[in-house]
C-alpha cells in the first residue's frame, strides 16, 4: 500500500539501483510513439515526457513538481509552459543525479525513503523563472545531463495549465510557425459583419503539414494562447473536470507499470473513463465568446454581429498532427453604426478607441457643455498614418497628417461644436485613440518631444552592451526600456509590421525589461538621458523600445531602434 501512494517520478526514476549505475533515457522513440498514442499515461502524473504536450490542473496555492531526465551533457533542451486562465509562477532547476547506490557493495536496494530524499530533498541549480501569464519558454541549445524539475503554482485561483518539453527542439516544431507578417487585416467592416483575412502559416504552406485556422470573436479582449480561450468556453471548467484533492493518479498510471487498478476509482474519478483522460467539456457556453475553425482558409467573414459594436478578433494555427497551436496577432474592430448614428460622440477629456478600415472614413462630433477659451485634440495613431479634419460650426481649422502623437490647440468659441473627420491610410485599417478637452491640465497622454528616435553610440559598442540616448521634456515622466533578440536578417520593414504602437509594456514580457526610470529636466536642451543596456550576447541583434508613461497612465512608445552588438571584442 505504501508503494501504490508514492508519487510516479519516484518509481520511475527511484527504482532500485544495481551495483551497475543505470541511465535513463530521454528520447526514446519507441516509448515515444506509445505516449503520443495514448497521453492517458501521463495523466496525473508528475513525469513530463520527451516531445509531447501535457495538460494539467493547478489547485490555488498548492505547487505542483514535474521532473523529466536529461541523459547526456551538451544535449538541446526547449521547456514551454502555457497558462490557461490564470496567471502562473514557474520554476525550472537541475540537479545531478547519483551514479550508484548505496549499501557497500551488498546490492540490497536502499529504502524508497532514503532514494526520495535524496532526489528530491536537494536544491537544484534555478535555471530559469517566470511570473505571469504569457506562453513562456526556456530554450538552451547544451543543457547538462541531470534530473530537471519544473515548479508550479497559481496564487489567484484554481486554474489549468500546459507544459511541453523536449531534447529534439529543431527537428520537432509541433508549434506552427508564424508568417513574416503575423497580423489580421480587417478587409471589410459593416453592421454585422467584419471580413478578416491573414497569412497563412509558413508550416503549411512550406513545411505541407496540416494546419487548421480557427477564429475567436468577444467583446473584452485580446487572448494569447487557444488554452486561454478554451479554459474560458465553459462556463465550470477549461480542458478537464478538477481533479479531486487526495486523488492525484489515474488508474491507467499503475495499471501500465504491472499495479491492479482499483475498480471503485473509475467510478469515483468519472472525468477519467475517457481515453482521452476526461477531456470533457460543459455543453453550456458562454454567449460573449465564440470560437470556430474553419480549415485551411485564409479569409473568413464574421457575421451576426451588434452595429456599433466593439470586438477583438484572435487567429489561432493549429498543427492538426499534434494539437498545438500559436497566436496571431490580434486585433480589434467597431461594427459600423446604424444609418442614423452617423458620428461618435466625445466627452471631454476621455480618450476614445476608433477603428478605421482600409481608405475608409469616421465621423466624430464635439460639443462642450460649457464656454472655453481653447480646445485641445490629442491623437494617437497606433498603426499607419491618418488624416484629421477639424471643423467648427462648418468652419475649417485644421487639416493635417498624423503619425504617432500629435496635440492640436485651437481657438474656441461659446456653444461651438465641433466636427472631427478621420480618414484612415490606403496601406491597411487604422486603430487610434482621441481625446478632446477644453481644460488645458486634462491631458491622459504624455508629453513628448519632436524627435522620438533612440540615439545609439557605435563607439561605446562591446561584445556585451550597447549605449542609447533618447530626449526628454520638462514634463517629469516615466520612461521603460525594453529589450528583444531578433534574427540577424530583421529589417525596418519587419519592424513596421511589429504590432500597433498603442500596446503600452503591460504588454511585453517580463524578461525582455530592462530598467525603468523618471526622467525630466527644466532646461529643454539638456533633456537628454543616457542608458547602457549589458548582458547581450556577442554578434547578435536586439531591438529596443522605449516606453514614455504620463500621469494618466497612457503610454507611447518611441520609435523602436535596431542595434547589434560587436562580435569581437
Amino acid at each position: 500500500m505504501l508503494l501504490l501512494r508514492c508519487p510516479l517520478p519516484l518509481l520511475l526514476l527511484l527504482l532500485p539501483l544495481n551495483s551497475r549505475p543505470q541511465k535513463l533515457p530521454t528520447r526514446d522513440e519507441e516509448l515515444f510513439q506509445m505516449q503520443i498514442r495514448d497521453k492517458a499515461f501521463f495523466h496525473d502524473s508528475s513525469v513530463i515526457p520527451d516531445g509531447a504536450e501535457i495538460s494539467s490542473y493547478l489547485f490555488r496555492d498548492t505547487p505542483k513538481r514535474y521532473f523529466f531526465v536529461v541523459e547526456e551533457d551538451n544535449t538541446p533542451l526547449a521547456v514551454t509552459v502555457t497558462p490557461c486562465d490564470a496567471p502562473l509562477e514557474w520554476k525550472l532547476s537541475v540537479q545531478e543525479l547519483p551514479e550508484e547506490a548505496s549499501g557497500e557493495g551488498s546490492g540490497d536496494p536502499e529504502p524508497l525513503e532514503q532514494q526520495k530524499q535524496q532526489m528530491t530533498n536537494e536544491e537544484g541549480t534555478e535555471l530559469f523563472s517566470y511570473k505571469g501569464n504569457d506562453v513562456e519558454y526556456f530554450v538552451s541549445s547544451s543543457s547538462p545531463s541531470g534530473l530537471y524539475q519544473l515548479d508550479l503554482l497559481s496564487t489567484e485561483k484554481d486554474t489549468h495549465f500546459k507544459v511541453y518539453a523536449t531534447t529534439t527542439p529543431e527537428s520537432d516544431q509541433p508549434y506552427p510557425e508564424l508568417p513574416y507578417d503575423p497580423r489580421i487585416d480587417v478587409t471589410s467592416l459593416g453592421r454585422t459583419t467584419v471580413t478578416l483575412a491573414w497569412k497563412p502559416s509558413p508550416t503549411a504552406s512550406l513545411l505541407g503539414q496540416p494546419i487548421q485556422y480557427c477564429i475567436v470573436i468577444n467583446k473584452e479582449h485580446n487572448f494569447k494562447s487557444l488554452c486561454a480561450v478554451e479554459a474560458k468556453l465553459s462556463s465550470d471548467d477549461a480542458f478537464m473536470m478538477a481533479p479531486k484533492p487526495g486523488l492525484d493518479f489515474s488508474p491507467f498510471d499503475f495499471a501500465h507499470f504491472g499495479f491492479p487498478a482499483d475498480n471503485n476509482s473509475g467510478k469515483e474519478r468519472g472525468f477519467l473513463k475517457s481515453s482521452k483522460f476526461g477531456r470533457q467539456t460543459s455543453p453550456k457556453l458562454r454567449v460573449d465568446l465564440h470560437r470556430v475553425c474553419i480549415g485551411n482558409k485564409n479569409i473568413f467573414t464574421v457575421s451576426d454581429l451588434k452595429p456599433d459594436t466593439q470586438y477583438y478578433f484572435d487567429m489561432f494555427a493549429v498543427n492538426t498532427n499534434t494539437n498545438m497551436s500559436t497566436a496571431y496577432v490580434g486585433t480589434f474592430a467597431r461594427t459600423k453604426e446604424e444609418a442614423k448614428q452617423k458620428t461618435i460622440e466625445l466627452k471631454d477629456g476621455k480618450v476614445t478607441d476608433v477603428f478605421i478600415k482600409r481608405k475608409g472614413a469616421k465621423f466624430l462630433r464635439f460639443a462642450p457643455v460649457s464656454s472655453h477659451q481653447k480646445v485641445t485634440f490629442s491623437i494617437h495613431s497606433c498603426l499607419d498614418a491618418v488624416q484629421i479634419q477639424v471643423r467648427r460650426d462648418g468652419k475649417l481649422l485644421l487639416s493635417q497628417s498624423v503619425e504617432g502623437v500629435r496635440q492640436f490647440q485651437l481657438r474656441g468659441k461659446a456653444k461651438a461644436k465641433y466636427l472631427i473627420r478621420l480618414k484612415g491610410s490606403k496601406k491597411g485599417a487604422s486603430m487610434l485613440k482621441i481625446l478632446a478637452t477644453t481644460r488645458p491640465n486634462k491631458q491622459s497622454f504624455p508629453s513628448l518631444p519632436e524627435d522620438t528616435r533612440i540615439k545609439a553610440f557605435d563607439k561605446l559598442r562591446t561584445c556585451s552592451s550597447v549605449t542609447v540616448a533618447w530626449l526628454g521634456t520638462q514634463e517629469r515622466n516615466k520612461f521603460c526600456i525594453y529589450k528583444r533578440e531578433v534574427d540577424d536578417s530583421y529589417n525596418e520593414e519587419q519592424k513596421k509590421r511589429e504590432q500597433n504602437q498603442c500596446l503600452g509594456p503591460d504588454t511585453r514580457k517580463k524578461s525582455e525589461k530592462v530598467l525603468c526610470k523618471y526622467f525630466h529636466s527644466q532646461n529643454i536642451q539638456k533633456a537628454v538621458t543616457t542608458e547602457t543596456i549589458r548582458g547581450l550576447q556577442p554578434g547578435k541583434s536586439y531591438l529596443l523600445d522605449v516606453y514614455v508613461i504620463g500621469h494618466g497612465g497612457h503610454s507611447v512608445k518611441y520609435q523602436s531602434k535596431l542595434v547589434k552588438t560587436r562580435k569581437f571584442c
